[in-house]
């Protein structure tokens, strides 16, 4: 595992905020920020969200002593895209990052770059320049590991990181809880509010099992006993962080995010749990025992309907946050949390910097937000027609505007409207009957991919391309 420190800079912070957040004194008295982004987690896939066999004690204690936000949204059906608009603040195809990172000739045929650009405007950075001790641990897939020259985490602002789906050493996937409790105890010693990633491997294939976990479900089918194991081993390390903060003294001012970077992963036939090998994490279960769940929701990972993009969002924040709420009015995305993270730090954005997303802090401290104000855009590659086998998985575009989202096939030629606020289910397509604003919001789409880039620009290029 790498170490990085950098030099301390010292910076104005922004101590007044458009609600009444506390005034810090110290470096102890901001609030600290531990953002838990799971991988190909689905809606359907917690306890405290209806799961018939999963069993997530720890993650449904957030939504039991949080809020329970029903509605968020991430940027992209798949991982690459969808991280970087968490980091960025920006829809992903801004940075030329439609899908996932993978080998030099699969982006290169893609039209991708190699890796986010270090100069990317970067939710971390602002983070450390503001004060605050940073790190990461976990999957990165801001790169990719078969990509030896790529930027390391620790280049992009992180005072420490352990990753894996990166260049150099891959940490093992199941260390990202013990790292980041060992953080949290050296920043409260040295006095510092901290910002740490935890980038989970769960539930991505390949499923590494661990014997502990399959005995808990017995009762269960190969496949299902071994997605309920995974799931059940990443809630155990959620688990053992939240107990971390109670025994540091750190719970009441820290808020704590769970989450997920797309929908679930399914085979589009019945198959068959065999064992594949990663280079980046190791052996485990292929997609045969990728056993996820929407609750409900149209589509799965790498869709652009609600169950590829609509992920668990569970806030905790002692004093600030309701406990024991569900909000399932608000429209939030993940292009939001840089504005928001940074106006909860007490830190300004960048001069120049535009975010695609807005602050929700008044969101999170209660006040139900179910018309979305600055529109969401979305952009993935998908085939059209769709397949037999995944009939959901056509759209190439999608934007949502006040209560309403058209999804789109790559050439405009076919278009569904539905009011999202009110049909989260995506049941009732509204075109016929609302000719005027499909033709509203095409204009919109329209005009949003005339802004993007052409191709990748800048040192994104690895070596390997020569």
């Amino acid at each position: 595992m790498k170490l990085f420190w950098s030099k301390r800079v010292v910076v104005s912070l922004l101590l007044g905020c458009a609600v009444a957040l506390p005034v810090m004194a110290n470096g102890l008295d901001r609030p600290n920020i531990l953002f838990i982004f799971a991988d190909d987690w689905g809606w359907g896939d917690l306890g405290c969200h209806g799961h018939p066999y999963v069993k997530t004690p720890n993650i449904d204690r957030l939504a039991e002593e949080g809020t329970d936000f029903q509605r968020f949204t991430v940027a992209s059906g798949v991982c690459s895209p969808s991280r970087t608009a968490v980091v960025t603040g920006h829809f992903p195809a801004r940075h030329n990052i439609d899908g996932h990172f993978a080998w030099v000739p699969s982006n290169a045929k893609r039209n991708m770059p190699d890796w986010l650009a270090l100069d990317a405007p970067f939710l971390p950075r602002m983070l450390k320049e503001g004060g605050y001790a940073t790190a990461h641990y976990g999957k990165w897939h801001l790169s990719n590991n078969m990509i030896p020259d790529s930027p390391a985490p620790g280049e992009y602002g992180y005072d420490h990181f352990g990753a894996f789906n990166c260049s150099g050493e891959q940490m093992p996937w199941h260390e990202d809880a013990e790292n980041a409790i060992a953080f949290m105890e050296k920043s409260r010693e040295a006095g510092k509010p901290f910002f740490i990633n935890v980038w989970m491997h769960e539930p991505h294939t390949p499923h590494h099992t661990v014997p502990k976990y399959r005995w808990r479900f017995p009762e269960l089918e190969e496949a299902d006993n071994i997605y309920a194991s995974i799931l059940s081993h990443a809630d155990d390390r959620v688990g053992e962080m939240l107990d971390a903060l109670d025994r540091l003294g750190l719970a009441d001012n820290t808020l704590v995010i769970f989450s997920s970077d797309n929908g679930p992963a399914r085979a589009s036939a019945e198959t068959k749990p065999e064992l594949l090998y990663d280079s980046a994490t190791g052996s485990g279960f292929g997609r045969g025992a990728s056993k996820g769940i929407t609750g409900g929701r149209k589509g799965y990972k790498a869709s652009l309907f609600e169950g590829g993009i609509g992920v668990p969002f569970l806030v905790r924040w002692p004093g600030k946050v309701a406990e024991g709420k569900v909000d399932d009015m608000s429209l939030i995305s993940a292009v939001d949390l840089l504005p928001t993270f940074c106006e909860i730090a007490g830190v300004d954005l960048p001069k120049g910097y535009q975010p695609d997303g807005v602050s929700q802090v008044k969101t999170l401290l209660g006040e139900m937000v179910p018309v979305r104000a600055k529109p969401l855009f979305w952009k993935y590659p998908s085939r059209w027609p769709g397949s037999d086998s995944k009939p959901d998985h056509w759209v190439s575009f999608a934007v949502v505007d006040q209560t309403w989202k058209l999804v789109s096939n790559d050439d405009h030629g076919y278009v569904e409207l539905y009011d999202i606020a009110n049909d989260p289910y995506e049941q009732t397509d509204l075109k016929e009957q609302q000719p005027e604003t499909v033709a509203q919001l095409l204009k919109k789409l329209k005009s949003w991919r005339k802004t993007l880039p052409a191709g990748p620009t800048g040192d994104v290029f690895s070596a390997l391309r020569d």
